[in-house]
């Protein structure tokens, strides 16, 4: 229970120092309300339909997003990974793309595809690619040699050996991708939301609330759901991970 006791602690340990900030008078009150006064606002939200398929909305757009991503990434890091040529060919390619700020192909989807749930997926699926696709290459280069060679002996072709080898070794690092991913795409999702303003989600209930009013007690609750709703799918994987690859030492993961 230790842990679990830590980690509450942590989290009363935030919303108090949250509370007292907020009515220390530092900041206007309309500009950071206290945490008593989001959270009954927070109550209120989830009764609301609105609200509610707004989450949704955001968590089904990230939810695909991850899913073309890992079915993209994960294919193509085999073949990179147990290609050199293509492995050297694609290095520049993925390196000039990775650290495209993601935000920064928001007018360029938009006025291409749309400002749809069509732009946010996509945005998602292209932010979450990366830790995948590199968590799977690296992770076929820690495949067990002998356990190659091994399976080349009884004459398994190269196909079998990536399926039957390869694919159980890097899965645990694959897993460990995808729960980098999954918070990527999310912060993706409401941030395409924010700025599009057009496809529905938490981030444009966050803009509608931060415009002409300035309601920030709503802004501040659709932020707690956002967290709530990253820390929720986190778990999820991380227990997955768990039960899975429980036989796998956390220190041997490479996250990338």
């Amino acid at each position: 229970m230790r842990p679990a006791v830590l980690r509450l602690s942590g989290a009363a340990g935030v919303l108090a120092l949250w509370e007292v900030v907020g009515r220390s008078g530092v900041f206007l009150a309309d500009y950071f309300p206290p945490a008593s006064t989001v959270f009954p606002q927070l109550v209120d939200m989830l009764g609301d339909n609105e609200f509610l398929r707004a989450v949704v909305a955001t968590t089904l757009s990230a939810a695909i997003g991850l899913a073309i991503a890992v079915a993209v990434a994960v294919p193509l890091g085999l073949v990179l990974a147990s290609t050199p040529v293509a492995r050297t060919a694609s290095r520049a390619v993925i390196e000039f793309l990775r650290p495209i700020p993601t935000v920064a192909l928001v007018p360029l989807a938009v006025v291409s595809i749309g400002g749809g749930p069509e732009t946010k997926i996509g945005l998602a699926a292209f932010a979450a690619v990366w830790p995948i696709l590199l968590n799977t290459m690296y992770a076929f280069d820690e495949v067990e040699p002998l356990q190659v060679d091994t399976a080349r002996s009884f004459g398994c072709s190269r196909t079998r050996v990536i399926m039957r080898v390869a694919v159980p070794s890097v899965a645990p690092f694959v897993l460990t991708g995808v729960r980098l991913s999954a918070a990527i795409g999310l912060s993706v999702v409401i941030g395409t939301e924010m700025l599009t303003g057009t496809s529905g989600g938490i981030g444009e209930f966050i803009l509608a609330a931060a415009s002409g009013a300035t309601r920030m007690d709503r802004v501040l609750a659709g932020v707690v759901v956002a967290g709530l709703l990253g820390f929720a799918v986190n778990a999820a994987l991380e227990a997955a991970h768990r039960r899975w690859f429980g036989w796998q030492h956390s220190g041997v993961e490479r996250p990338a």
